[in-house]
């Protein structure tokens, strides 16, 4: 089953930095840490998904 909790950490974490990073001005940066938590936490989904499968 996916650990939708770890995923929610994950993207909010992101979020929080990514709020700081934007206050800097960076907003490539910003993006940027946006993006890697929401693969991060895609693929955590997806890994969890083909488990239960087999």
């Amino acid at each position: 089953m996916p650990d939708f909790e770890k995923m929610y950490h994950i993207v909010c974490a992101a979020a929080s930095k990514a709020i700081d990073v934007l206050d800097e001005g960076d907003t490539a940066q910003c993006r940027k840490t946006l993006q890697a938590a929401l693969l991060e936490a895609e693929e955590m989904y997806v890994q969890t998904c083909g488990e239960e499968e087999q």
